[in-house]
C-alpha cells in the first residue's frame, strides 16, 4: 500500500501544488488512493464535545474545501473529518499561484482566500454524507460581504442539519481584515449570532472556534474569556501563521499563511497557554505541524483532546493519519495510559 502511495506522491510532486491537490481529490474519489479503513482501540476511542470518535486524529479543513470526497475520507483512518471553509456565496478566491510547497521545511504557504463553491453546493453534498463518520464544516465569510459576522451564521443555518460539528474560522490570514473579528467585542458579537443560529437547528451541534497562532498574550486571554462566555463547545488551536522564522525554502517570502513543521512549536505553545487560560473547561483540538505520532502525542500532552493534520499529508500521503493513530496507540501503551483522555494535559508544563 505504501509503495503504491509513494509512487503516486512522486508523480503529484511533478505538478504545481494546486493542480496536484485537485488530482489527488479526483484519485481519491475514483478509488485510486489507498484507504486504511477504521483505526481504533480501547486506548484511542474518545469523546470530544459529546462526539464519539474511533481515534483522536482528524483531517483539518482545507483538504476537501467543497465536501467532494466524503465517502472516501470516511474510510481513510481518521477519527473525524473537517471540510471547508464554505462561504454563503461561491467565490474564486485570490489570484493564482496561491499555494507553494516549501519542501526543505516540510511546510506550505497558501493564500487561497476562501475559494469555494458556496453553501448551496456544499449542503447538497453534505446531505448525502456517510453516517459512519464524525463530520464537521469550517464556516467562512465572503470577501465582499456587507456583514461578515452574519455570514458564519448563514452557512451554519443552511448546512447544520447535515453536520456533527461546525467551526467558526476568523483566523485565516488570507481574507483582508478577517482576523480583526478575533477582537474581544467583535468576536463576542459574532459568536452570539452563530450560537443563535445553532439554537435554531432541529438538532443543535457543537460549535468550535478556530484561532490564529499569532495572538499576543492579551489577545489570547480575550479569546479564552469570550470562548468560555459564548457557549462554544471548544477551540481549535491553531490556524496558519504569518511568521517566517527559520525558513530555508525558496518560496519563504511568499505572502499567505504558513503551515507544516515550522508551525509545530508555536501552535503547541498557544495550545498549552489556552489550556491554562480555560482551566480545562473547554476541549481543545490541536493543529499545526503534526507530522508524526510523537508530535500528535505532544499536542495531546500539551492539552489537546484531539489533533488535526493537513500539510503533513502533502509529504507523507493520506495513509499518514492511520499511521499516526497506530503510533499514538503504542505511545499511550508505553506510558501506561488506559485511554487517550488520561494523557490530555499531562505534559502541559513543558510548553508553558
Amino acid at each position: 500500500m505504501k509503495a503504491l502511495e509513494n509512487l503516486g506522491m512522486g508523480l503529484l510532486r511533478k505538478l504545481d501544488p494546486e493542480t496536484s491537490h485537485g488530482v489527488a481529490l479526483k484519485a481519491l474519489n475514483l478509488g485510486l488512493a489507498p484507504l486504511p479503513g477504521l483505526v481504533t482501540s480501547e486506548r484511542l476511542r474518545c469523546s470530544v464535545a459529546g462526539m464519539n470518535m474511533a481515534n483522536p486524529i482528524g483531517i483539518a479543513a482545507g483538504f476537501d474545501k467543497n465536501a467532494e470526497a466524503l465517502h472516501a475520507l470516511s474510510r481513510a483512518g481518521f477519527g473525524f473529518v473537517e471540510v471547508g471553509a464554505v462561504t454563503p456565496r461561491a467565490q474564486p478566491g485570490n489570484p493564482k499561484p496561491r499555494l507553494f510547497r516549501l519542501s526543505e521545511d516540510r511546510a506550505a504557504i497558501n493564500r487561497f482566500g476562501f475559494n469555494n463553491e458556496g453553501m448551496e453546493a456544499a449542503a447538497a453534498r453534505l446531505a448525502k454524507r456517510p453516517r459512519d463518520m464524525v463530520l464537521g464544516l469550517n464556516l467562512g465569510a465572503n470577501k465582499d460581504s456587507d456583514d461578515r459576522a452574519d455570514d458564519f451564521a448563514k452557512v451554519l443555518s443552511r448546512c447544520g442539519a447535515h453536520l456533527d460539528f461546525a467551526t467558526v474560522n476568523v483566523s485565516s490570514p488570507n481574507t483582508e481584515k478577517l482576523r480583526d473579528l478575533q477582537g474581544k467585542e467583535a468576536l463576542a458579537a459574532l459568536l452570539a449570532g452563530v450560537m443563535e443560529a445553532r439554537a435554531a437547528l432541529d438538532t443543535p451541534i457543537p460549535v468550535f472556534l478556530k484561532i490564529a497562532p499569532d495572538l499576543d498574550e492579551q489577545g489570547l486571554q480575550d479569546v479564552a474569556e469570550v470562548a468560555l462566555a459564548s457557549g462554544v463547545a471548544g477551540v481549535i488551536a491553531t490556524n496558519t501563521t504569518l511568521s517566517r522564522d527559520g525558513l530555508k525554502s525558496e518560496h519563504k517570502g511568499e505572502m499567505g499563511g504558513l503551515s507544516g513543521q515550522p508551525l509545530f512549536e508555536k501552535s503547541t505553545r498557544v495550545l498549552a497557554q489556552l489550556s491554562v487560560l480555560t482551566e480545562g473547561k473547554l476541549p481543545l483540538i490541536g493543529v499545526g505541524g503534526v507530522g508524526s505520532a510523537q508530535q500528535a502525542y505532544e499536542k495531546i500532552r500539551a492539552g489537546a483532546s484531539a489533533v488535526q493534520l493537513y500539510t503533513a499529508l502533502v509529504y507523507g500521503g493520506l495513509t499518514l493519519g492511520a499511521e499516526i493513530a497506530r503510533g499514538l496507540d503504542q505511545l499511550l501503551a508505553r506510558d501506561g495510559f488506559a485511554n487517550v483522555a488520561d494523557a490530555v494535559g499531562s505534559g502541559r508544563e513543558a510548553w508553558t
